[in-house]
């Protein structure tokens, strides 16, 4: 018999602790592989934590409300074979006696995906299959949004080696064992059940599966060496493959083997990108990695930065080949959602020009008056109150469709989704209880919950709940748009731009400052009367800003 102590594994972005919620196990109970040993929060999620290996417990580390440090021990189990770690037990804390709660049976595993094919690799020892653990609460399936490590490479115990996508967060995915690469499982854009095979490694001792996997007998056609690198910025992924992650100092200023730092934000970007940060220089402090490094390793196509412009370059050369992208994480969950939305929702759109001249001069004068620590306003807060005063008397915009239990659900309160373009792609904080609030209020809330969106702090609650969604195309709100409702919600309002324009107005011609408000509604919920009669009162509220806050 051998000692096994189990780590708790990366759960999630630039995560270094996680706090422990509780145990499903007690010393001396006996688990099976899979089966959920402890519930762990993070910043993002709740992740249930589910055990390596078969064994029986003999140890536990730490309690609910104790923080528990990334790769420090959680579990120990007594295992048949070596294990993987002394027999005698290392000196750490007694085990501690955990809540009385009954194990959860282990789910069963779902379908294999088809593993990329490996290179021959001699089996000695033996083999251990890793299986995708319970990413989240209630997922079934996780995205594979790239790998760390490709057949045939040495990994150490707690190294990344997978990254993954799910509805809430983006987990890093940690190697329980170490030993060498024979299998990996998916490709990147692959969807991957819980509990399906992931990594398959030979390791010291009998490993956790009888025989080799039968792929590694069989002499496929063409075998790859190297698992497919995501497509999306195609020179980039293949001068990261290429280097076979051996950076150049001289370059990027980082050692051999030394992480790249970034902030969560640039991370996540790169992923969606296929980009390898290990190859991109960093500007910031420390070496850090910023969102423009990103952006000037992209272009010049995944290469380092060069002293001068290749000899005998032309702006005016024919340009040839293809790229293709392939649309993955989060960029395939926003895609995803629009397509939901428009297949779900039968959209009719409503365009009205509204005269802004009143209300820019509210908004120059106030700005010119307020006091130091009041916030600069722009026209958002404006017609966010607009919005929330033409609610009163049509409440039934104010919600939610469930379409499927034919439920439309209103809401007292306003939730203000904020459609925001970030580096991640598109979200939408949720500025909560708009109707209380004044504009000065609205404005920091508003900077607030976009600004987190944007740097990849935004908590999950922030990003959730909307009742009526603002989309804003700022400068660039050109003339006219037809927005997208954010399911399911039934309403949307988007904002163009201001423009002065000649205008009748009292039989004179003159110039004032217009602005085109379009709106989408959902067809099934909102007659085409009743999005007029809304659109109109805002129009109205907006034209004579002074009544916005009268009652």
């Amino acid at each position: 018999m051998g000692r096994f102590v189990f780590k708790l594994p990366d759960v999630g972005e630039g995560t270094a602790e996680a706090e422990l919620v509780g145990w499903h196990v007690k010393v001396g109970d006996t688990v099976a592989e899979d089966q959920i040993v402890a519930d762990v929060m993070t910043d993002k999620a709740t992740v249930e934590i589910t055990a390596p290996v078969s064994g029986k417990v003999i140890a536990i580390h730490g309690e609910p409300g104790q923080m528990i440090p990334v790769r420090g021990p959680l579990v120990e189990f007594e295992v048949e074979g070596a294990g993987n770690a002394d027999d005698a037990p290392a000196a750490a804390p007694a085990p501690k006696p955990a809540a009385e709660a009954a194990p959860k049976p282990a789910s069963q595993p779902a379908p294999k995906p088809a593993p990329v094919a490996p290179a021959p690799i001699a089996a000695a020892g033996g083999n251990y299959v890793f299986k995708l653990p319970d990413v989240g609460e209630g997922t079934a399936e996780a995205e594979l949004v790239g790998w760390h490590v490709k057949v045939g490479d040495a990994v150490e115990e707690d190294q990344i080696i997978a990254d993954i996508m799910t509805d809430k967060a983006t987990v890093e995915i940690t190697s329980p064992v170490a030993g060498t690469v024979v299998v990996l499982y998916g490709e990147a854009g692959q969807q991957v059940p819980v509990g399906g095979p992931l990594v398959s490694f030979n390791v010291e001792g009998k490993g956790n599966v009888a025989s080799a996997p039968a792929s590694l007998t069989a002499s496929p056609a063409a075998p790859k060496t190297d698992t497919p690198a995501p497509a999306p910025v195609a020179k980039a992924a293949a001068a990261a493959t290429a280097s076979s992650a051996k950076p150049v100092p001289a370059l990027t200023g980082r050692t051999p083997g030394e992480r790249p730092s970034a902030s969560p934000a640039v991370r996540n970007r790169a992923r969606d990108l296929g980009v390898d940060l290990t190859f991109v220089p960093g500007s910031g402090p420390a070496g850090r990695i910023t969102h423009e490094d990103l952006d000037s390793f992209i272009a010049r196509g995944g290469q380092a930065p060069t002293s001068a412009p290749a000899a005998g370059g032309s702006l005016y050369a024919p340009a040839e080949g293809t790229t293709e992208v392939r649309i993955i994480g989060l960029r395939r969950k926003i895609a995803e959602k629009m397509a939901e939305s428009v297949r779900r929702i039968p959209h009719i759109t409503y365009v009205e020009e509204i005269d802004m001249t009143a209300l820019e001069e509210l908004r120059a004068h106030l700005n010119s008056t307020r006091a130091k620590d009041q916030p600069k306003l722009n026209i958002l807060p404006f017609i966010a109150r607009a919005i929330v005063v033409a609610l009163r008397d049509q409440p039934q915009i104010n919600a939610t469709y469930d379409d499927e239990a034919g439920i439309l659900t209103q809401h007292a309160p306003v939730h203000l989704g904020i459609a925001a373009q970030t580096p991640n792609g598109l979200m939408v904080p949720v500025v909560r209880h708009a109707e209380a609030r004044d504009p000065y209020d609205t404005a920091l809330e508003i900077a607030r919950v976009s600004g987190a969106a944007k740097d990849g702090t935004a908590k999950r609650e922030e990003l959730s709940g909307s009742t009526i969604t603002i989309t804003s195309l700022g400068t660039l709100g050109g003339v006219v748009h037809t927005p997208i409702i954010n399911h399911p919600e039934v309403a949307i309002i988007g904002p163009n731009k201001i423009a002065e324009r000649v205008v009748v107005k009292d039989g004179q011609m003159v110039v004032r400052k217009m602005m085109n408000l379009s709106s989408s509604f959902d067809h099934r919920i909102v007659d085409g009367h009743d999005a007029a009669v809304f659109v109109q009162r805002i129009k109205n509220l907006l034209e004579n800003p002074a009544t916005l806050w009268m009652g």
